[in-house]
């Protein structure tokens, strides 16, 4: 009845390693059948499944009606909807792709800004870096940065009217809200069964944050303030179509879920992983004077040139050891089919009946030594160099894939990178401090919600 994976499950939470534990099983097995409670589910890491669920059983959600999809978000969207409401992450079909159009056309705007844009928020996390003493955890120094940028670049103001500690608190709630949220999803159709008060309020605080930039920039349409609402033109975009001010506010928390959380855990990842590497650090820090010197500030022509650094990015956070979406499931609404998994070399296709569920982990994905040969599960940012994985395809998702792949890439790819680089201009001597220990990476304490981040923070010394 696979009691024993609920077992391990929760045996192994207190010890933040959840995902490391599954790591060998996964790897020998990347497509399994779980039967629990007299339910079939499924589980898997291959590359040709994931293809096949996300972009080729895809393509009907775009041009036929729903009925003909074959895979659907399930219960994933009620886990999810009293956090996030409405909105591209628990929507399928025509909302859905309403909700995509709208911020996509955001987000194009966004794309085509200089990086000097940045400039100002990249000041002041460096300021406050600059008052610390000691060991420094960068790690909320980044949540608060992609915070900063999230509110500013996309909702068109530095949040007028709020204070310091409305974002602390905010910032809470949003944490907290997420950690539940991922044990709801665990949960499937019995997510009903796990909506604690304080979990309530934590999402109240979430929503009443959004809700604060939406009232201010309805105000300022209201009053004829061109140049701020000209400023705001997301939310004002958003109410244009959607007439109702809770529908925006609800978008505005998909927004800042992918704003401030994604960006966040790559910065922390890259740095985490860079002071544990010496070696790799000091090549960054010789490419950046070499395109940028004596602290010239980062711009468009020279990131495309910083190649080593995008090496670092794929290898970390985003992109291959800690991705944007670790976990994953889909569920299929009507009986279909996934190419691989059956038989008894797992290479025939697999029966999937109507209301199963397929969870995928692009976590172990990346992590799999067919794919990325013995030392997968090492930080190697020369693998992204060559043509060594060339052919990777679907076997590498950064920003998910396909239809639903990541519209904020391009922004969040720009940001983490101009935070990267000006902090190592700033700070040549940043090290790992020597009383921090050293695990084998993917080994470390992870805290794992909706995204994952380092449960040990990213400490490291300044000076």
């Amino acid at each position: 009845m696979a009691l024993d994976i609920l077992k391990r499950q929760y045996d192994v939470l207190p010890s933040q390693k959840l995902l490391a534990s599954y790591s060998k099983d996964i790897d020998k097995m990347p497509n399994m059948e779980i039967h629990l409670f007299g339910q079939v589910g499924y589980l898997t890491t291959d590359p040709r499944n994931l293809e096949s669920m996300l972009s080729t059983q895809f393509e009907g959600e775009l041009i036929n009606k729903l009925s003909s999809v074959d895979w659907g978000l399930g219960s994933r969207r009620a886990g999810l909807f009293p956090m996030l409401g409405e909105g591209i992450f628990t929507q399928d079909g025509r909302p859905w792709k309403h909700s995509r159009e709208l911020l996509r056309r955001q987000f194009v705007r966004i794309n085509f800004k200089d990086l000097r844009t940045f400039d100002r928020h990249v000041d002041d996390l460096v300021a406050s870096l600059s008052s610390s003493e000691g060991v420094v955890d960068l790690q909320p120094a980044f949540f608060r940065f992609t915070l900063a940028t999230t509110n500013a670049l996309l909702f068109g103001e530095r949040a007028s009217g709020l204070k310091d500690e409305d974002h602390d608190e905010f910032g809470r709630s949003f944490d907290y809200a997420s950690m539940i949220c991922a044990i709801r999803l665990r949960l499937a159709d019995l997510e009903w069964a796990y909506k604690p008060k304080a979990f309530r309020r934590a999402c109240e605080t979430v929503k009443k944050y959004a809700g604060h930039f939406v009232h201010e920039a309805l105000k300022q349409r209201d009053v004829g303030d061109q140049a701020k609402s000209g400023s705001q033109a997301l939310i004002l975009d958003l109410y244009q179509e959607l007439q109702n001010a809770d529908l925006v506010r609800d978008q505005l928390v998909h927004v800042l879920i992918a704003g401030r959380d994604t960006t966040a855990c790559l910065m922390s990842w890259t740095f985490f992983m860079l002071v544990r590497h010496p070696r790799a650090l000091e090549r960054l820090k010789q490419e950046i004077e070499a395109f940028l010197p004596n602290g010239e500030r980062l711009a468009k022509p020279q990131l495309h040139k910083l190649t080593y650094l995008r090496c670092i990015l794929n290898e970390s956070r985003f992109l291959r050891l800690y991705p944007q979406l670790p976990v994953n499931v889909r569920f299929a609404r009507k009986t279909t089919l996934l190419p691989v998994g059956g038989g008894p070399d797992g290479e025939s296709p697999v029966l999937i009946r109507r209301g199963a569920g397929v969870g995928y982990s692009v976590y172990h994905m990346h992590r799999r030594k067919s794919l990325y040969g013995e030392d997968a599960d090492e930080f190697r940012p020369e693998r992204w160099e060559g043509s060594e994985l060339e052919h990777i395809g679907w076997g590498f998702m950064p920003f998910h894939g396909g239809p639903r792949i990541c519209l904020g890439r391009e922004f969040a790819l720009m940001e983490a990178s101009c935070g990267i680089v000006r902090i190592l201009q700033d700070f040549p001597n940043l090290r790992l401090p020597l009383d921090v220990p050293k695990e084998p990476t993917g080994q470390e304490r992870q805290s794992l919600t909706i995204v994952v981040s380092s449960a040990e923070g990213c400490k490291v010394l300044l000076s």
